[in-house]
């Protein structure tokens, strides 16, 4: 290219932390010098509301929809997504071309060593549907309180005493070089949101010329994972009031099978399902399959979430 590729990114500390991950191994890939990207901050509407719970503002939408539009009118050539924030049913104009090797998928508890040693009552600050519901089901004594923002200023209010702790992805901790936070959850305690963990790269669908430079960066075991997760998302139909966790993983051994674990919950907590299978990584059709499955189990009231 002989003008730089132009990356959309949100704004913020974690956003732009990730943006040049990208930047990093797209100047690897192909011997750039830094002059050859350019980073495109770009304020999102979920970066502006920050008193709401997404689900009440209009959803996941909120933090792509900016980044879109620039990359339709051309004013950006990519842009750079937290994979778990990006809506399961997209515009066929933009496709995810590429997504980083995967980091760490677990939450990390802050205010607390364990989810145990949590005090009787203890006031978790969360805007987040899954973990809430997660947290409900361990431990239905503790108190959900509502707690937006970024990772400053989430842990400022839990400094100020407004919540006794929160639950934060550990890998943005480790992004932005905070990865000595909280204690690490085990994901057979508290299973990730579908993505957790992923950087992914979009682009406009029919530009085949940025496709090729972005597919020499893709990872194709964690693509392959992450995709897996949202084609469950999309079977599920739920939307960002529905708390869903699920984790998909190459299985040991079996390079070319995934494993994808799924637990779908009510926002109290009290009713959940979970279930698992193994497929072939080439098998479109098994996270939709598992889907099914735990929607033909799962109570009226926890189906009734998941309606789409």
């Amino acid at each position: 290219m002989d003008t730089p590729l132009r990356i959309g990114t949100r704004g913020s500390p974690l956003a732009l932390a990730q943006t040049r991950l990208v930047a990093e191994a797209l100047r690897v890939a192909h011997g750039w010098t830094a002059e050859r990207i350019e980073i495109v901050p770009i304020t999102t509407t979920g970066d502006v509301i920050q008193d709401r719970p997404l689900a009440e503002v209009g959803g996941k939408a909120l933090w792509t929809k900016e980044l879109d539009r620039s990359l339709l009118d051309g004013r950006t050539d990519i842009s750079v997504h937290s994979m778990k924030d990006v809506e399961t049913i997209r515009t066929p104009e933009l496709t995810i071309a590429a997504i980083l090797p995967r980091a760490d998928v677990r939450d990390r508890l802050i205010g607390a060593a364990s989810i145990a040693d949590l005090p009787q009552g203890a006031r978790i600050g969360t805007s987040s549907p899954r973990r809430g519901a997660q947290m409900l089901r361990r431990r239905p004594d503790l108190s959900i309180v509502s707690l937006r923002g970024n990772v400053a200023t989430r842990l400022a209010k839990l400094d100020r005493g407004d919540v006794d702790a929160t639950l934060l992805a550990a890998a943005g901790l480790e992004r932005l070089g905070r990865s000595e936070i909280g204690s690490p959850i085990p994901v057979d305690e508290l299973l990730p949101a579908p993505s957790q963990g992923a950087i992914g790269v979009e682009i406009r669908s029919n530009d085949a010329k940025v496709r090729r430079l972005v597919e020499a960066i893709d990872d194709r075991a964690s693509h392959h994972c992450v995709m897996a997760e949202r084609r469950l998302l999309k079977a599920l139909g739920g939307d960002c009031r529905s708390p869903i966790a699920a984790l998909a993983r190459h299985e040991e051994g079996e390079s070319g099978r995934i494993r994808l674990r799924a637990q779908i919950l009510t926002n109290d907590g009290r009713e959940a399902e979970e279930g698992e299978i193994s497929f072939a990584a080439d098998d479109p059709e098994a996270p939709e399959s598992l889907g099914a499955q735990l929607l033909e189990r799962a109570a009226p009231a926890l189906r009734a979430l998941f309606a789409g």
